[in-house]
This record gives structure tokens, C-alpha cells and sequence, in this order.
């Protein structure tokens, strides 16, 4: 025997079967198993949010689970929620507002923003501010961050979801 585990999960829509090593982190799984470096690995202690992804639809920080932990599970990354376009609007007011410089923590802040926006309404401006507390920026501030986001919360307020596809 190898040691590795078999996984079998459904990554962005795709069902992914391999053999992992039982200590390998989904973060290292999903950037040198799956080639999908969108998932970033920053602080390796869950403080920094750039590895977050989707596991059923909840946001998780990949370096803090293990890829054996996610057997059986769905995991959308960055990738996946840009192909879908489901964060279109919401890249399209990041770029507009210049909310990055490096775009290290950019992939963490979608996907902290995209778990906010999808629970519907208007967040506020402190309820975004509390829904990135666990995403670091190290080279710019969060003012840009807040407003792309605020921007994107009113856009699809304004304009259902049938209306804007």
C-alpha cells in the first residue's frame, strides 16, 4: 500500500477521483492535484482567507481540512464561479473601483463576497466589513473592497437575477 486515500468529489461540476496522502490539505489538493491555483495558501492557519472555497455551498478555509475531508462533497473554487459567471458583476466592480494591487487575497475576497451576496438583500457596509474579517489585504485598503461589493449588492438589488443573465 501507498498510504493514499482514495477521494472521490465534485469539483466546480466535475467528479475528481484519485488517491490522495491522508495528510495533504484540500488547498494543496485543489492547487497541485487539480492544477487549479486560484486557491491560494497565505497564512496556513485559517487567518488569512485566501483559500477559501465553496464545500456544499459553504464558505471554507481549504488549508485547514484535509482533501479526505471533502470525500463525497462539492467544492467550487474561484475558477468555477468565474466560469458560471456568477461573480462577473462582482469582478467587473473590482476592477472598476481598483479594489486590488497584487490580487493575492482577491480570490478569498470573492469568494467571502460571493457567500454574503448570495444570501440576498442589501448588506451594509458593516455587515460586509463582517463578512471579510477573516480575509487579509496586505497591499491596499478595504474602502475599495467594501465599495465594489456595496456596488454589486445594489446592482442586484436592483435587477433580479432573470434580469441580469
Amino acid at each position: 500500500m501507498n498510504g493514499k486515500v482514495p477521494v472521490s468529489l465534485e469539483i466546480n461540476g466535475e467528479t475528481v477521483e484519485c488517491l490522495v496522502a491522508p495528510r495533504m490539505t484540500l488547498a494543496d489538493f485543489l492547487r497541485q492535484e487539480v492544477e487549479l491555483t486560484g486557491t491560494h495558501t497565505g497564512c496556513e492557519m485559517g487567518v488569512c482567507g485566501a483559500c477559501l472555497v465553496l464545500l456544499d455551498d459553504v464558505p471554507v478555509h481549504a488549508c485547514l481540512m484535509f482533501a479526505v475531508q471533502a470525500d463525497g462533497c462539492a467544492v467550487e473554487t474561484i475558477e468555477g464561479l468565474t466560469t458560471r459567471q456568477a461573480i462577473a458583476d462582482l469582478q467587473g466592480n473590482f476592477h472598476e473601483r481598483n479594489a486590488l494591487q497584487c490580487g493575492f487575497c482577491t480570490p478569498g475576497m470573492l469568494m467571502s463576497a460571493y457567500g454574503l451576496l448570495s444570501a440576498g438583500g442589501m448588506p451594509s457596509r458593516d455587515e460586509i466589513r463582517d463578512a471579510l474579517s477573516g480575509n487579509y489585504c496586505r497591499c491596499t485598503g478595504y474602502e475599495a473592497i467594501v465599495d465594489a461589493i456595496e456596488t454589486t449588492a445594489r446592482q442586484r438589488y436592483a435587477t433580479p437575477a432573470e434580469e441580469r443573465s
